[in-house]
């Protein structure tokens, strides 16, 4: 596939982590990468983690890409996308990775023959996990879908999707490792309080939570009937998960994902 340069206006948490998959899977060359930053701070952070080119100029980073994503603020989008509309190639693709930015937003603010898509990716990219969900507008073909769903394949896995059901991607798979560390804490907390020591303990509930999940990813099996594989009858398991029902752990979940939602279509109409 041909190779392209990838741009990188902002470079945070998550945009690190998409850099450090794109060169640890060899899908980008450390070359082929530039990222603007705020500071100079921050641009030496990211050049000495990555050894990429890093710099102040948003607009150099625009002439440069022809794959150009934006990883700024959802407040931050406008002033950035009017800052580089002139200097964006024609066929260079935006990539949004923000929350509540959508294809229309973009095309009102560049033009709407501008090459978009709108993504949401997740922080376990910097690991190669990540899990990413996209949607693109008419002007993205067969051929650039293809490197696109290379590119956010590199650093785990992904999916696309109708642009209807972006809004609720954040709170299952955006938000939702913010959740499952929690839960891990809680776990390790668990081991500690019954005398296990606190590095072993996480060890214990990460690898824990690992092998679930991938038991869910490679076997097809419903998670339910995975859980009724653990639970012997009359054991000990059961009733752990009697007391989770009780505490309405599933409710708890899915109300803390409903105000994810709530949140970002709050913030779509902001911006």
């Amino acid at each position: 596939m041909e190779k392209r340069k990838v741009g990188f206006i902002g470079c945070g948490k998550m945009a690190q982590a998409m850099v450090n998959g794109m060169l640890q899977s060899s899908f980008s060359q450390r070359e082929d990468i530039l990222a603007s930053t705020k500071s100079v701070k921050s641009a030496e952070i990211v050049k000495e983690a990555f050894h990429i080119e890093t710099i102040l100029d948003n607009k150099q980073v625009a002439r440069f890409a022809d794959v150009l994503i934006i990883a700024v603020k959802p407040h931050l989008y406008g002033e950035v996308l009017q800052e580089i509309s002139s200097y964006v190639k024609e066929e260079t693709i935006i990539i949004t990775i923000a929350a509540g930015i959508d294809l229309t937003y973009i095309e009102s603010q560049m033009s709407e023959k501008t090459k978009v898509i709108r993504s949401m990716p997740n922080t376990p990219s910097l690991v190669g996990e990540g899990m990413t969900v996209f949607c693109a507008n008419d002007r993205i073909n067969e051929e650039e879908i293809a490197f696109i769903k290379e590119m956010f394949a590199s650093f785990g896995q992904v999916e696309m999707v109708d642009e209807s059901l972006m809004d609720y991607i954040p709170a299952i798979s955006g938000s939702s490792p913010a959740y499952v560390y929690m839960f891990i804490e809680a776990l390790a907390d668990g081991g500690v309080r019954s005398g296990i020591p606190r590095e072993k303990a996480y060890k214990l509930a990460a690898q824990s939570v690992l092998g679930a999940a991938k038991m869910v990813l490679e076997t097809g099996k419903h998670p339910g009937i995975l859980k009724d594989e653990v639970c012997t009858p009359g054991g000990a398991t059961i009733e752990a998960i009697t007391t989770l029902e009780q505490h309405q752990f599933r409710g708890t979940i899915l109300a803390a994902m409903e105000s994810c939602d709530r949140k970002n279509r709050k913030m779509q109409k902001q911006d």
